[in-house]
């Protein structure tokens, strides 16, 4: 089973690089650190669609479905914040971003071990 969420993984990674690399020839996309910032943060989406998916069919020994989620999060963290230092040039406002959506996730994780006490 994880050999196949492997190369599904490995499939919409390769339709991501070639869609923005679409948009790049396009000139929608100017510059190529956005193409890279672009397929960061897309790939986070597709990791939190695959966190979905995992927890229906949860592996025995493989990664939980809460943390493949909160790395797609941060995976879209990244990538976003890194395209909007790239549009606006405000270097201060992406690491807002970027913290603000740590410290989410870092509340929802401790939630759990809080309300078992």
């Amino acid at each position: 089973m994880a050999r196949q969420f492997e190369l599904l993984s490995l499939g919409v990674f390769l339709v991501i690089v070639a869609l923005v690399l679409v948009a790049y020839l396009g000139q929608m996309i100017t510059r190529l650190d956005e193409v890279i910032a672009l397929v960061i943060a897309l790939y986070g989406v597709w990791t939190v669609v695959l966190a979905g998916i995992r927890t229906q069919r949860p592996e025995k020994y493989g990664r939980g479905a809460y943390s493949t989620l909160v790395m797609g999060i941060l995976l879209i963290a990244i990538g976003g914040s890194w395209y909007l230092y790239i549009a606006t040039a405000n270097f201060v406002l992406s690491i807002v971003l970027l913290l603000i959506i740590i410290g989410i996730l870092a509340v929802a994780s401790a939630l759990p071990s809080i309300r078992q006490k």
